[in-house]
Formats: C-alpha cells, structure tokens, sequence
C-alpha cells in the first residue's frame, strides 16, 4: 500500500493516505476503501507518523486523506499533521468528508485556523435519485448550493451503467459552478456489486476527457491510483 506521493500536475501537492477509524457511514454501493481501518488508535498514529514524515513541504500544499472522512483520524494523528505542516510550511490543507459531518466542518477549520483548509466531498453526482438510489450516498439534500456550503471541492464518480455523456457533463458543470476544484473518478473494478460500464466509460474517454484533460481545476484519475497512493 503506498500512502505518500507528490502530484506535480494540476494544483501541485503532496498526499498521503492515512488510516483511521473507518468510515461512519459504509453504505456507498461502490465503495470497499473503508476496509482500510484499524480500531487500535496508538496502531494507526505509528502507522500515521511514519507516513506523515516523508513529507517535505515542496509546494506548502499537503491533500490528506484516509480511506473515510478527516474526523475519523485520531487526535495524536491530527495534532502531527498541524505539527508537520508549521514545521515544513505549509499553507493549505485539503481534507476529506462525508456530508453526515457537514455540521462539523466549521469547528474543524477553528481548530486549523492557521491554515487554508480546503474540504472535499465525496458527492459521486448531483442527479439525486441516482445518488441515493443507486450509490446511496446518503446525502439527502438535493439543492447544489446548500451541499457545497461547506465544502471547497468534490468528489464525482463516472463510468457506470445509466450515466450518459450529458448527465456526466452536467455534473462536471456544475461542480464547477459551485466548487473550487473536482475530482473525476472514473469506476474501477473492486469487491463492491457495482461494476464499471465501459461503454460509458469509452463515451467519457471520446467526449469529456479531451475536453476538461487541460483544466486547472478538474482532476481526472482513470485509475483510481493515479493520485500514486492506493494499491
């Protein structure tokens, strides 16, 4: 498992892929990144130092995220990353969170006030009944401009069966109306009942990637280790 990378393109930073708790919520139809847990805190935060330590602050930009939602680290764990980010000077942090926090986010950037905190949601789409019917999200509100209050970027998950080029593209436009940056994640094969469509797929490929491959805010990973953590 590789938990530190440094992402040159596109909004330079490094990452590093905690470990927590896991996920409160592990009801997304899609999604097996919450076996990545531990229940043994002093575990996770040696595991946590360790990968927290290669951190350099080449771009005083540090992405972390663990498998789940930032409140899922423990506290020793949270103190190291402030500790580790005054130390090597950087500026911004970008967290990631499920919505059932959303009432959490603004004690979280009290308590990172010396930082530019920028929090992801995992929002997958904005087509409502295909969200919570189909990837049960769990997010039950639909208007866009209440679910990216709190949140500075987001999360879209593309390539599966009842997605078209035009749904695909209304979330991408979308998303940049109402977040500073996206995310792009196109399905990959995983333990989950949900498969990637590759018809769907291909139509992204041949229609929306050339098309947003370029933009500064728009990250894309057609494998979902592109970000080079993960296995």
């Amino acid at each position: 498992m590789e938990r530190y990378s440094i992402i040159k393109e596109k909004n330079p930073r490094e990452i590093v892929l905690l470990r927590g708790k896991g996920c409160a919520y592990k009801k997304c139809t899609f999604c097996d990144y919450h076996t990545d847990k531990c229940d043994n805190e002093e575990e996770n935060f040696l595991l946590n130092k360790s990968v927290l330590e290669k951190v350099t602050g080449c771009y005083g930009n540090l992405e972390v995220i663990n498998s789940g939602s930032v409140f899922e680290l423990d506290n020793k764990t949270s103190e190291m990353i402030k500790s580790t980010c005054n130390e090597k000077g950087i500026n911004t942090i970008h967290f990631e969170s499920h919505y059932i926090y959303n009432k959490h986010i603004k004690n979280l950037r009290k308590l990172y006030r010396d930082f530019d905190i920028k929090m992801k949601l995992g929002l997958e789409t904005f087509d409502y009944d295909f969200r919570e019917n189909v990837l049960c999200k769990g997010i039950a509100e639909s208007d866009p401009e209440i679910i990216s209050e709190n949140f500075d970027e987001a999360n879209f998950l593309f390539g599966l069966s009842g997605q078209t080029v035009a749904s695909m593209e209304k979330d991408i436009t979308l998303g940049l109306k109402y977040f500073e940056r996206i995310c792009l994640n196109i399905m990959c094969e995983n333990s989950t009942k949900i498969k990637p469509d590759q018809k769907v797929i291909d139509d992204f490929i041949h229609y929306l990637y050339p098309k947003y491959k370029d933009n500064s805010r728009v990250d894309i990973l057609i494998n979902n280790t592109d970000f080079g953590v993960g296995d």
